[in-house]
C-alpha cells in the first residue's frame, strides 16, 4: 500500500454503489490552494471555481498551436498512428472513433501539451500540490452521428472503480473545434460539486467494458438529476478552438448527441493531486484497467511553459 494511503485508504468519506440513492455532502474544499496576485488564476477566475465547480478559459492556445494539435488529432483517428485496440472506442453502431485514450503516451504533442504550465500549472494551484495524470484522452463527436455522454460525476467512477479517495482532482477539457449551443457542447450544473450523489447498484465485473459507450451504473437517477438542476440550473461551455475548461471531479455534467455537420473535438486530461494517489477501489472486486486509471506512475508531471508550436 502506498504510505500516503494510510490515513484515507481504510475511510469511505463518499460511499456509493448502494442499495438506495444517497446524497452527501462534500467533505473536501473545492479550491485548495489559498489565491495570492502571483496565482495563475485571477481572484475572480479562483472564486468562480470555487463557487461553480468550473471555469472557461478563453484564447489559451494560439491559431498555430490549435492548428497543429487539429492535424495531431486528425493522425490519431485516421489509423496512422497504430493505436492499441483498448486505446479506441468507437460510437454504439457505428464504426466512428468516439474516444482515443492515453494520449499523453502515443504523441509527443498531447503529453507536452498535458504538462503546459497554461493548464497544469493552474490546475496544481487549483489543487495545491503536485499532479500527475490519471487519464488521458482524446474526445470526438462526429457530424451527423456524435452520441451524447449521460450526466454523471466523473469522481463517483473514480472512487468507486479506480479507488481515487478524495475528490482533488480536476479535468481539463481543451477545444480542438468550436464548440457552441448546438453542436454538443459541455453542460455542466453549477454548484452541484458541492453534492455528491452515492449511486445506486452494485458494480458489475468489467463494467467499464459497456461503460464506455454507453454508462448505466454510476449514474444519478432522474428523480435526483431533475432536482439539481431545479436547485443549480444547466449551463454549456461553449468557445472557440484553443480555449480550456477546467473542471472539479465532482461537478454533474454530460453532453447531448450532435446532428449538425459540424463534429465537436476536443483534448481532454485528468488531473489528480499527487497526494491523492489511487488505492483499491472502493465499490468494485477489481480496479479498472491501466488505460482508464494511471496506478504506477512515478513521479508527478514535469510542468512546461513556453509555445506548443
Amino acid at each position: 500500500m502506498n504510505m500516503h494511503a494510510l490515513n484515507t485508504a481504510n475511510q469511505d468519506l463518499y460511499p456509493t454503489r448502494l442499495p438506495q440513492e444517497q446524497w452527501i455532502e462534500r467533505q473536501d474544499p473545492a479550491v485548495w490552494g489559498k489565491w495570492t496576485p502571483a496565482a495563475p488564476l485571477t481572484r475572480a477566475e479562483t472564486d468562480q471555481f470555487e463557487k461553480n465547480g468550473y471555469i472557461i478559459l478563453k484564447g489559451v492556445f494560439s491559431a498555430a498551436e490549435v492548428a497543429a494539435l487539429q492535424a495531431e488529432s486528425a493522425r490519431m483517428r485516421s489509423g496512422e498512428a497504430k493505436l492499441a485496440a483498448e486505446d479506441v472506442i468507437t460510437e454504439p453502431g457505428s464504426d466512428e472513433v468516439r474516444t482515443v485514450f492515453r494520449l499523453d503516451a502515443q504523441s509527443d504533442l498531447f503529453d507536452r501539451l498535458a504538462r503546459d504550465a497554461r493548464i497544469a500549472g493552474r490546475v496544481s494551484f487549483l489543487l495545491d500540490d503536485e499532479v500527475y495524470l490519471h487519464q488521458s484522452r482524446l474526445n470526438y463527436k462526429p457530424g451527423f452521428t456524435g452520441k451524447e455522454f449521460y450526466w454523471h460525476s466523473d469522481f463517483e467512477t473514480w472512487h468507486a472503480e479506480d479507488g481515487m479517495p478524495r475528490m482533488r482532482a480536476i479535468s481539463a477539457s481543451v477545444l480542438l473545434t468550436d464548440n457552441d449551443a448546438l453542436n454538443g457542447p459541455l453542460m455542466l450544473m453549477p454548484g452541484s460539486h458541492r453534492t455528491f450523489v452515492a449511486c445506486a447498484g452494485e458494480t458489475p465485473e468489467n463494467n467499464h467494458q459497456t461503460s464506455l459507450k454507453r454508462q448505466e451504473i454510476g449514474v444519478p437517477s432522474q428523480d435526483s438529476l431533475s432536482r439539481m438542476a431545479q436547485q443549480f440550473g444547466v449551463d454549456y461551455a461553449a468557445g472557440r478552438a484553443g480555449t480550456v475548461i477546467l473542471f472539479d471531479c465532482n461537478t454533474l455534467h454530460g453532453s447531448n448527441g450532435n446532428i449538425t455537420p459540424f463534429p465537436r473535438s476536443n483534448a481532454f486530461f485528468v488531473y489528480n493531486a499527487w497526494s491523492n494517489r489511487v488505492v483499491e477501489p472502493f465499490a468494485a472486486k477489481a480496479p479498472r484497467p491501466a488505460f482508464l486509471s494511471s496506478r504506477d506512475t512515478e513521479r508527478p508531471i514535469a510542468i512546461e511553459s513556453g509555445k506548443l508550436a
